[in-house]
């Protein structure tokens, strides 16, 4: 809690990223209670440093004679010292790093294989329930890794932006901009406003999502609301594999504004692009996310969360159905977007069933629906308070109106993405798993 010490998650082993149950680490019961150790973890986050005078291991592991599969594993604390009764570190334990994976990016990240070697540990919670206690955190980090997709994409827009406006490139087609220079800026050429818009109105609805997202944390831990809690499980699915596609997306639409400078190392944006890339792969793969939200979360508590969702999209439309300033350009939009995601889960329903490959293989389209939607309803939601603030004569005009046009954007270049989803996702399985694996 004081930062003094440190932390990792140990989960994956050399044969097991996902699939957990497949792990062979074990942890041998001792007679004072702890337990002896034994496996190898790879991918371990700040296995090993010398920042802290201790690193604290979450390590997942089978004790000898438990269930079978994941109904066997246990999570245990495993400390880099032992811990002297005095509260300070004491002797070694037996948990070593074997080696630094050499990495995409994060390179300020020492990323370790872990062994232990009959190190000790003691159990977390009760035995063979290491899984639920882990994703305690699990799904606290993969919100986490959510808003890592969008700050990569944030900082890489920012410098985009700077570039965009300095760098002196072509003239404007519509008449000189810059007649005192050899060139106008290129931020006058449509394809870059273009490639700025797409990052800044994906940008602001994705922190509007996750601003929301930690009010229902909030509502669910400090008040006990359990259908803010019921809700924000649904959507982190949606928050990690959405926002870290898209978060990646817009690091390399940022270095395509460089140009040739982009892909050199000296202007640093090449950095943003490979830092990014991990966010769609930790804390469960993208593809994971998306199963999870159309195998698990859309029937968790019989459908209640998702019809709650379709709710408040359709009361938000319902409510504001007299305002002008909304209607084109933000309701309609938000209507077709958020039909286009009930008829996708109607196909799921009709014909995931019979043949559940029929929604997995669209589980992915509608991850990316989903999450258009929920930034479609964010941008609704700003609009209406910015027009509000403008109604009623705010100081900071200039702002409110950015947000509107921003907004605008969002709904007519990026919201119909939904249709396209829709289409694939109604192609069902046939097209995806026609072909035989020797064919590949």
């Amino acid at each position: 809690v004081s930062c003094e010490w440190t932390g990792t998650m140990n989960l994956t082993e050399p044969h097991c990223g996902t699939d957990l149950g497949l792990m062979r680490t074990k942890a041998v019961p001792q007679d004072d209670g702890s337990y002896k150790l034994s496996g190898q973890k790879i991918f371990i986050s700040a296995g090993e440093h010398e920042m802290s005078s201790n690193i604290i291991h979450l390590v997942l592991a089978k004790i000898p004679g438990g269930p079978d599969g994941i109904k066997g594993v246990s999570l245990f604390i495993v400390p880099k010292f032992i811990v002297n009764e005095d509260g300070t570190p004491g002797a070694r334990n037996g948990v070593s790093c074997g080696a630094l994976e050499e990495k995409m990016g994060i390179h300020g990240n020492s990323t370790c294989v872990m062994n232990y070697d009959e190190a000790t540990g003691y159990l977390l919670g009760d035995e063979h329930k290491g899984m639920r206690a882990m994703f305690t955190m699990m799904n606290e980090a993969r919100i986490g890794v959510g808003m890592q997709g969008l700050t990569q994409a944030e900082a890489a827009y920012q410098n985009a932006v700077i570039y965009a406006k300095d760098r002196l490139q072509g003239r404007d087609v519509t008449g000189v901009k810059n007649p005192d220079g050899p060139a106008d800026p290129l931020i006058v050429h449509p394809d870059i406003r273009r490639n700025l818009m797409d990052q800044k109105s994906f940008i602001e609805g994705a922190r509007a999502f996750i601003m929301w997202s930690s009010v229902m944390i909030d509502q669910a831990h400090r008040s006990g609301d359990k259908d803010a809690d019921g809700l924000v499980s649904l959507l982190t699915p949606v928050i990690k594999g959405f926002l870290t596609d898209e978060g990646y997306d817009m690091t390399v639409q940022a270095q395509q504004v460089y140009g040739g400078h982009g892909y050199i190392e000296e202007w640093g944006m090449s950095q943003f692009t490979r830092d990014a890339r991990i966010a769609m792969i930790y804390e469960g793969a993208n593809g994971v996310q998306a199963l999870d939200l159309v195998g698990r979360k859309l029937a968790q508590d019989g459908g209640k969360h998702v019809m709650a969702f379709f709710d408040l999209v359709k009361n938000f439309i319902k409510e504001n159905a007299d305002n002008e300033a909304l209607a084109k350009d933000f309701l309609e939009p938000l209507k077709a977007a958020s039909k286009d995601l009930q008829a996708a889960g109607m196909y799921f329903m009709q014909n995931g069933m019979k043949n559940p490959n029929n929604a997995l293989s669209g589980s992915y389209d509608f991850m990316h629906l989903f999450g258009h939607v929920c930034l479609g309803l964010m941008w609704a939601q700003m609009a209406k308070a910015a027009q509000k603030a403008l109604d009623a004569g705010t100081e900071d005009k200039e702002f409110y109106e950015t947000k509107i046009t921003t907004g605008r954007f969002y709904m007519a270049r990026r919201l119909p993405a939904t249709a396209l989803h829709l289409a694939r996702i109604n192609t069902g399985a046939d097209t995806v798993m026609s072909l035989d694996a020797a064919n590949f």
